[in-house]
């Protein structure tokens, strides 16, 4: 008899790169799934070894609370009554904002919704965000800005290896994404070029017809300088700009301010390579830029993306076939969970917090009074720095930010100085370890839910096996709160039927969800929003502006299966007749380059700059308990270029500490040419010594709230084995 197995996606980052689950004695394993456009069937590591997470022996199967400064395990009724004694004793004593709640990307749609929604209706706190605002907060602002609408690639992917020109700045696709690597090794085939922009020669550069390695912190000014080079060399598109934009002249001016040598100056990019660059990208007739955290993660993220998105709009590169600006969305669901109300300032449809029609229009199929609703509250970092201050209190799930947050050391000390902590997740993270109260939860392969990959393609993940006794789901957490919080109706555990309710609640918004059902999901490979719901009455607390006209986007399906009679087809590609503003033009935004929050000095002389490896994957929670991953990168390290290493006296292995204004961190030397003299590099998947974000500046963008992971300014040092 043939085995029955289950189409469903992996659980880690936005790809959401498709896979089949087939049971197998004590679990599931992978095998290949080849009709998921987006993967073809490819997985990396990670994914390929997801099911060890399901064993009962690396993750929580019962309650936690804590006595007598130990966990213990508890029985579900004791815990969740524990967790609702401490969210009702703050709000008692301090009011409804002294009560938290810290989500996580990697959410499902569903439960980042509930859990927005249990945050504003049942806590009535403002005090909410989550871990996505570390991850392309400053894109989202930044396109939403010029666009009006923020959606990571408003194209698919399967369009990459047909333009002419993609410029690929602060992404290393090779160790954080390996099977979407397939889409520039097809445009080159397709006789494409490639530009990365990188300090480090990493494994994607190496695929690069041009490699660009600006000193961290100057991408700004580097995209700034091209533009320059595009007006000087007449190389802009006037029509385009006269029909299709506004604000030309101010941005054309700032960018003017930026020429070559003064650039190449801030940059360390030689003149030659830029204007190089500019050939390479204006002489297709089709090209893109895709952006990923190394512009994005800066205290001038916003500015940094913008002057990006300019190049695109004065070149004609936006709006058009195989053309654009995308931004590579990390989280496994970083899309969707900042869509339906887990960030600070937006409520479901990607509507804000502040606009009175969509308080309106939430509040009604919430059933609450829209004046109840709380305003915006503080962004991820601001909130984690309130903590045990004005945050007495706080729930968290799926999220581990003593290793993830910047200046981690000064978090954990936050966290440990709140009245009450609560954690759900699925292993006892360093977060978890701290709180008062832990609950086991599902996982990817043992619920049914939606997220949104980096595409904005909405897919379903689908339940392959029971969960072990004593786990349950985060809705089923969010329902018993409620309850004991005063909240019997309007938390339901069967996420279905909250789909349902989140695509009444998105309807009319910016991210429609309203046409796309789970059979739907089921049977056509995912689904791009927006997707609105034909047969809908208009929504009559919507104003103007509100939603995003149908004429903005090109709605031609991508799915195998065409949709059903009299259905929306889903949005593959956005902005091709029109942006998403009022007058559906684009805005240029006029921006100029200012140095990182924190620069060099002669006792911090080195920048530092942080990413990932292929084989684990953010905070490492997860990733580190599975023994093929760890045997791939057993731990952290600093990379550093051997003219820095000579000064040191350090040969490879040698242990290093690395010193900022906020810590130390202390790692073995990894001595290579593919990095700049003047910088070192750090994974930040660990924590203990070798956390590398103790060291990390907690500087926010001003616009997006995104603090600056990746420049600050540090020493390294010979440490003692």
């Amino acid at each position: 008899m043939e085995t029955v197995s289950t189409p469903t996606h992996c659980p880690y980052c936005a790809l959401q790169c498709g896979m089949r689950l087939s049971p197998v004695p004590g679990g599931v394993e992978v095998i290949e799934r080849a009709d998921f456009p987006v993967n073809r069937g490819a997985l990396c590591g990670k994914g390929r070894t997801a099911p060890a997470l399901l064993s009962s022996g690396v993750r929580l199967t019962s309650p936690l609370v804590r006595s007598g400064g130990t966990l213990v395990p508890a029985g579900w009724d004791e815990a969740l009554d524990r967790i609702a004694t401490g969210l009702s004793t703050a709000r008692s004593a301090y009011g409804a904002d002294a009560c938290g709640v810290f989500g996580g990307g990697g959410l499902t749609n569903e439960k980042a919704y509930a859990l927005g929604k249990f945050a504003r209706v049942v806590l009535g706190t403002s005090q909410i965000d989550y871990n996505g605002r570390f991850c392309m907060s400053s894109a989202a602002a930044a396109g939403t800005r010029a666009f009006g609408l923020d959606r990571g690639l408003p194209f698919p992917l399967a369009d990459i290896p047909r333009t002419g020109c993609l410029i690929l700045v602060g992404s290393n696709l090779a160790e954080t994404m390996p099977p979407a690597l397939r889409y520039l090794t097809e445009l080159r085939e397709n006789g494409g070029t490639l530009i990365v922009v990188d300090p480090r020669r990493t494994r994607t550069a190496e695929q690069a017809d041009l490699h660009l390695a600006p000193r961290p912190g100057t991408d700004l000014a580097l995209a700034l300088g091209l533009l320059h080079l595009v007006v000087a060399e007449g190389r802009t598109d006037e029509t385009y700009i006269r029909d299709r934009t506004a604000g030309w002249t101010r941005a054309r001016a700032a960018a003017m301010a930026h020429w070559p040598e003064h650039v190449e100056r801030i940059t360390g990019v030689p003149v030659p390579q830029l204007r190089k660059t500019v050939r390479m990208f204006c002489e297709p007739e089709a090209a893109m830029v895709l952006t990923a955290r190394g512009p994005e993660q800066q205290s001038k993220g916003t500015d940094t993306v913008g002057a990006w998105i300019n190049l695109c709009l004065a070149t004609g590169r936006a709006g058009r076939p195989l053309s654009g600006y995308g931004c590579l969305t990390g989280q496994g669901n970083g899309q969707g969970g900042r869509e339906h109300g887990q960030k600070a300032d937006q409520l479901p449809g990607y509507r804000k917090l502040t606009d009175p029609a969509a308080r309106r229009h939430v509040a009604a199929v919430w059933g609450v009074d829209p004046d109840t609703l709380p305003g915006p509250g503080r962004s991820a970092y601001e909130l984690l720095d309130a903590l045990g201050t004005d945050v007495r209190a706080l729930l968290l799930m799926g999220s581990n930010p003593v290793v993830s947050a910047p200046r981690a050391a000064h978090v954990e000390g936050r966290l440990r100085s709140l009245d009450f902590l609560a954690v759900a997740d699925v292993v006892l993270s360093e977060t978890a370890a701290l709180a008062d109260v832990v609950l086991p939860v599902t996982q990817w392969a043992e619920e049914t839910g939606t997220t949104t990959s980096l595409e904005g393609r909405v897919l379903l993940r689908r339940r392959a096996l029971d969960p072990p006794a004593g786990v349950r789901s985060d809705l089923e957490v969010l329902h018993g709160l409620a309850a004991r919080l005063g909240v019997e109706k309007g938390f339901p555990t069967d996420p279905e039927e909250v789909f349902g309710e989140l695509r009444r609640a998105s309807a009319g918004g910016p991210a429609d969800y309203s046409g796309i059902t789970y059979d739907r999901l089921a049977r056509e490979n995912g689904l791009f929003w927006p997707c609105p719901d034909p047969t809908a009455a208009p929504d009559p607390t919507a104003a103007p502006g509100t939603t995003a006209p149908a004429s903005t986007a090109h709605t031609a399906p991508t799915a195998d299966v065409p949709a059903p009679a009299g259905a929306h087809p889903g949005t593959p590609r956005l902005f091709l007749d029109r942006f998403a503003t009022e007058d559906g033009r684009a805005r240029f935004v006029p921006v100029s380059h200012r140095p990182a929050a924190e620069e060099p000095d002669a006792e911090y002389p080195v920048l530092l700059t942080t990413g990932r490896v292929v084989a684990q994957y953010q905070s490492g929670a997860q990733t580190r308990r599975v023994a093929e991953l760890n045997a791939a990168a057993p731990g952290p390290y600093v990379e550093l270029h051997p003219r820095l290493a000579a000064r040191l006296g350090a040969a490879d292995g040698d242990p290093l500490a690395v010193v900022s204004r906020r810590g130390r961190a202390v790692a073995p030397a990894r001595i290579t040419t593919a990095i700049r003299p003047d910088t070192v590099f750090m994974p930040f998947h660990w924590p203990g010594e070798g956390r590398a974000n103790t060291l990390t500046n907690p500087a926010l963008d001003p616009v997006s709230r995104m603090p600056e992971f990746k420049v600050c300014a540090v020493r390294v040092e010979r440490a003692e084995p």
